[in-house]
């Protein structure tokens, strides 16, 4: 493909830092053992990193599908509106995980995406990286393999969702943060939620008195420390534990 064909300027591939080959996320993005020639080729199809502010839309609900992005630092939420008005979160963005896959069906997004604190983003345009995919087998197969990553994750949410205890809820979302943190380096013990405490209680699908009161019994039994945004597993065995114990006192209401 030549450059002159891109309707953007494409990546200076001697800024190693805005390079994928360079980028210390290659390893979630990238096929195993790709070449500098086929990075080159990739390296085409990647924008500039998007930098958003706390509150920013990267796409809105509706919108046409033009890219899929990586997020490259920072988080995000997606987020669907009823046509009565009510928001519902249907999960939250790290470093290294694909946003926008939504619209791959139907060429619009079926939610928006909200930046929870200043991030950056790898824009991937569609048609370009569909040109790459074909030069690149091994990529279409990472492709595939990432978005297939983000179908288990909503998998894995709605199984929770069935769970009729809340503290389970709270539990197996902190766990499985923790799990993302590792993937990218991240500590997996010491979390910092940048989501806050009402949209955890709206992705749980409970209230927000539930998720403090929930956060204070487990500190209480010392599964956790909380300061603030940021807590801190003291026992990951029990936290384990609690992703799958029943309760037998009085069920946490959840909210319909």
């Amino acid at each position: 493909m030549k450059r002159s064909a891109l309707p953007f300027d494409p990546i200076d591939l001697h800024q190693l830092k805005r390079s994928c080959g360079h980028c210390a996320l290659s390893e979630l993005c990238l096929p195993a053992g790709i070449n500098q020639a086929d990075l080159e080729r990739l390296d085409t199809a990647v924008r500039d990193k998007r930098v958003l502010e706390r509150g920013d839309h990267l796409y809105r609900q509706g919108d046409a599908f033009h890219s899929l992005y990586v997020v490259r630092s920072g988080s995000l939420k997606t987020v669907v509106e009823s046509d009565e008005g009510d928001a519902q979160i249907l999960g939250f963005h790290l470093p290294g995980e694909l946003i926008g896959v939504d619209a791959l069906a139907n060429d619009h997004h079926l939610c928006a995406a909200e930046a929870l604190e200043r991030t950056s983003v790898c824009e991937l345009p569609y048609t370009q990286l569909q040109q790459v995919m074909t030069e690149v087998p091994s990529l279409q197969r990472q492709l595939m393999r990432v978005v297939s990553r983000e179908v288990v994750a909503e998998q894995r949410h709605l199984v929770m969702m069935g769970r009729q205890q809340a503290q389970e809820r709270l539990a197996i979302f902190l766990r499985s943060l923790s799990e993302r943190y590792g993937r990218v380096s991240r500590d997996t013990v010491t979390l910092t939620l940048t989501m806050s405490r009402y949209d955890i209680a709206n992705y749980l699908g409970l209230v927000v008195e539930t998720v403090s009161r929930l956060f204070t019994r487990m500190e209480a039994a010392g599964a956790l420390a909380v300061s603030r945004k940021t807590v801190s597993i003291l026992k990951p065995d029990l936290l384990a534990a609690m992703c799958g114990t029943q309760d037998s006192g009085k069920k946490e209401p959840t909210r319909r």
